[in-house]
């Protein structure tokens, strides 16, 4: 593993705990879950191959199976790639921090989603080596859908900077998973990035 992410320092001792089981709560209560998985759904063909990047408890990568995608979830958290495995079998998950990310055994993915804030709980300053990591690891014009709250540490300028020099195009920029309009002082972003077919 590289440098300790933020949600490893930036977190009081028992969140993962409290995080899992609040997840586990609102899935039994019948709170929706699914937005990010029916945007990725959108976009990609029917058995797309999917990674799911700082995938959690699991909920998008379940979702995403469930609706006859191959899912590969990966997050750097034991625990919350064991529950993810207890609650969701059908996704395959993998301990692996994405600054270091390497599924080349596997072939590309069509299409990526990073939910949940993964970019602000990143290890400070590792953000475009992980845009690059997600760029290697999906196809050429394969979507990379990524959703985070703009009010933190992690800028959206710097952001898009990051990504341009991952070698990723913006395509898409909204407000929410459910595609409401962007606006400029809004407090979250989910951006469409894409890698272009090399020499267009």
């Amino acid at each position: 593993m590289g440098k300790p992410t933020r949600w490893q320092t930036d977190t009081s001792p028992g969140h993962t705990q409290w995080y899992i089981e609040r997840f586990r709560r609102m899935a039994a209560d019948g709170t929706d879950l699914g937005g990010e998985a029916r945007l990725l759904d959108a976009m990609v063909a029917p058995g797309s191959r999917i990674l799911d990047a700082g995938s959690g408890t699991g909920r998008v990568a379940a979702e995403l199976a469930a609706r006859g995608h191959h899912v590969v979830g990966v997050d750097a958290d034991p625990a919350l790639i064991e529950a993810a495995r207890l609650d969701y079998p059908a996704p395959e998950f993998v301990v692996a921090d994405l600054a270091e990310l390497d599924l080349s055994t596997m072939d590309r993915f069509d299409a990526a989603v990073v939910a949940g804030n993964v970019m602000v709980f990143l290890a400070p300053e590792s953000e475009k080596v992980v845009l690059t990591r997600l760029a290697a690891h999906v196809r050429p014009e394969g979507p990379i859908a990524i959703g985070f709250a703009t009010n933190r540490e992690y800028p959206l300028d710097a952001f898009d900077a990051h990504a341009a020099a991952a070698g990723l195009r913006l395509d898409h920029r909204f407000a929410t998973w459910d595609l409401r309009p962007w606006c400029e002082d809004g407090d979250f972003a989910v951006t469409v990035l894409r890698r272009p077919t090399e020499g267009s």
